[in-house]
């Protein structure tokens, strides 16, 4: 009888289930049902090394890549259907790019045995994020080789995504800094080698050590390499992050969920309104929201425009950071125009903050079309003069070409998407392997590149800026009719015309302004083609009006990572085209 129970069991249960039943047995597997529809599978502590090997290294199509590592604080949650006994739960978030799925494995923790193995052997890319979880939960990851914090100072106390952690400064005590402490500070700033895995000589000569930033043009914003120099060769680069830290997903978990929406904005402040795209369209997937279609082509041209803005400002900042200085104050010109078009359809221009649950803030403005128009027989000309003077400069070729390559296999290792990850041959977009939106309406192409180097990830973001003039044609020559957001009590606000017809509908509209949606219990997590690469925001609702667990998986995080690997045994004046050729921001690492 219990053979028969559980061959039923297995016949229903998802194909990637039944390939661990068959693996390891049915015991110990605990399936849980997610908004997002993707397969979450809870399994032990003892498992975790076994289940994670077998499936990236012993399947057809394994899971290549190590998407995401997180954890979530249980203690506080009310809504647990499904789920095992848990205080707090460690997820991994796997993608397999020839089965074009996701699995998310999840691990129940309690608060007075908080350990769990360290996954750094099998994927590199968990170094950065099993730090970061134990940085934000105090999660002890065994086997780690250098389990320290990562965002926080070394001297703070506690860990700030526990729910018992303060969300405010109000709620903490007045910052102050007598000698004792200030001493203790200043001592924790010494730069010591041994601690960041360095060694101060070998054999022949004793080493140098260069501090490239905090504060320096060169590395984009407040971020900090720690070099290890022979001469002028790079024998270890160590970054630094954490200088830009705003708490950005702490924040999530106590705005309401309309007025988290400007937040999002500033997470890849060169993105724009693209950041809100994963973060709305999360919370529509847990409140069974359909946005409509006109909504959706808004969005995808909206979206373009940003990509376009941001890519022009790499464009310049690329070739600057390699001696070429006039690019950039035309590139800049360009931008200028970009968001002239962006604040006469939205408002505003870097942080329009446009998208809204269930659709757009606003329509189209009348005569929206024009400077649309304009701008797309204008830029086309400029893109060929940038060819010219930037991609075919033979100073520019000999400082990138060859300069940072990585192979395609190292960037799925690596956690690298976007640009990045398209640079090395392969074609990955998420806008042709997973519409959204309506991206699957338009037609257009996926650039690629062979060679993964510096110069090839410039060349594939300059053919991107084509591409997504196109796209934008598209739209404005497409744009549907209809309504700009849908007609759902849950979407916010509330159209005015609809709020006016009746009580009850005015009743939704006040409640949803002023405290926000209820949106249902559950987890969803959306994914985006953003401009550095796969953005995604995974929420979970605990049936309130805010956020219980907000995750932002940026792409710039794991691509700072591999800084170490791009940069040994080049120059220093490598390691500063490789800076550009990354494109980040740090607000897009340190959140």
């Amino acid at each position: 009888m219990v053979a028969v129970i559980q061959t039923e069991q297995t016949a229903f249960a998802p194909p990637l289930v039944q390939l661990l039943y068959r693996r390891f047995g049915m015991e110990g597997f605990t399936v849980q049902a997610t908004a997002d529809e993707i397969v979450t599978v809870w399994i032990g502590r003892e498992r975790v090394i076994p289940v994670l090997q077998f499936l990236k290294r012993n399947i057809d199509f394994p899971f290549a890549m190590l998407y995401d590592l997180t954890a979530i604080d249980e203690r506080a949650r009310t809504h647990l259907d499904g789920q095992p006994a848990s205080e707090f739960t460690v997820l991994y978030h796997l993608l397999s790019f020839g089965r074009n799925e996701d699995l998310r494995l999840k691990v129940a923790l309690f608060e007075q045995d908080l350990c769990i193995p360290s996954i750094t052997s099998l994927w590199s890319a968990a170094n950065w994020y099993e730090r970061e979880a134990w940085d934000m939960f105090g999660i002890h990851f065994d086997g780690h080789p250098n389990l320290r914090r990562i965002i926080m100072p070394s001297t703070w106390q506690g860990h700030p995504l526990r729910k018992d952690h303060p969300a405010r400064a109000t709620e903490m005590e007045p910052f102050s800094l007598p000698d004792e402490r200030e001493e203790r500070e200043q001592e924790a700033l010494r730069f010591v080698p041994e601690k960041w895995g360095m060694q101060r000589q070998n054999v022949d000569s004793d080493f140098m050590f260069l501090n490239l930033g905090p504060n320096h043009p060169s590395v984009h914003g407040v971020f900090r390499v720690a070099l290890q120099l022979d001469g002028e060769e790079i024998v270890d680069a160590v970054p630094d992050i954490g200088y830009h830290h705003r708490g950005a997903e702490k924040m999530g978990e106590r705005q309401s969920w309309h007025t988290y929406i400007p937040y999002t904005d500033r997470v890849d402040y060169l993105g724009g309104s693209m950041n809100n795209l994963p973060y709305v369209m999360a919370v529509e997937k847990l409140a069974g929201i359909e946005v409509p279609e006109r909504a959706q082509v808004i969005r995808v041209m909206i979206s373009e425009f940003y990509r376009i803005a941001s890519h022009l400002l790499f464009y310049g900042t690329f070739a600057q950071d390699v001696g070429q200085m006039s690019p950039i104050f035309y590139m800049f010109s360009d931008r200028e125009l970009v968001f002239s078009i962006l604040e006469s359809i939205t408002g505003a221009r870097m942080h329009s903050s446009f998208f809204r649950i269930g659709g757009v803030a606003m329509d189209l403005p009348e005569g929206w079309y024009k400077l649309i128009c304009e701008f797309i027989e204008y830029f086309p000309k400029r893109l060929q003069e940038y060819d010219r003077t930037v991609l075919q400069n033979r100073i520019l070729k000999q400082r990138t070409q060859g300069i940072g390559a990585y192979s395609t296999a190292e960037a799925i290792e690596w956690g690298v998407s976007g640009a990045g990850l398209r640079a090395t041959g392969f074609c990955w977009d998420y806008r042709k392997k997973r519409p959204y939106s309506g991206y699957q309406n338009f037609e257009f192409d996926i650039p690629v590149a062979q060679h993964g180097d510096c110069y090839d990830r410039c060349v594939v973001r300059v053919e991107e800026m084509r591409q997504s003039l196109r796209i934008i044609e598209q739209c404005m020559l497409q744009m549907p009719a209809g309504p700009f957001k849908a007609r759902h009590p849950l979407t916010t606000p509330p159209s005015k015309q609809h709020a006016t017809h009746d009580i009850e509908t005015l009743i939704q509209h006040f409640l949803n302004v002023s405290w926000g949606p209820v949106i249902p219990p559950g987890e969803a997590c959306f994914a985006i083609e953003a401009t550095k690469g796969v953005n995604s925001y995974y929420l979970i609702s605990d049936g309130g009006i805010q956020s219980y667990r907000t995750r932002i998986r940026t792409p710039s995080f794991p691509h700072l990572q591999m800084i170490p690997l791009m940069s040994r045994g080049m120059m220093v004046a490598d390691l500063i085209a490789i800076l550009a050729s990354i494109d980040f921001v740090m607000a897009d690492v340190d959140r």
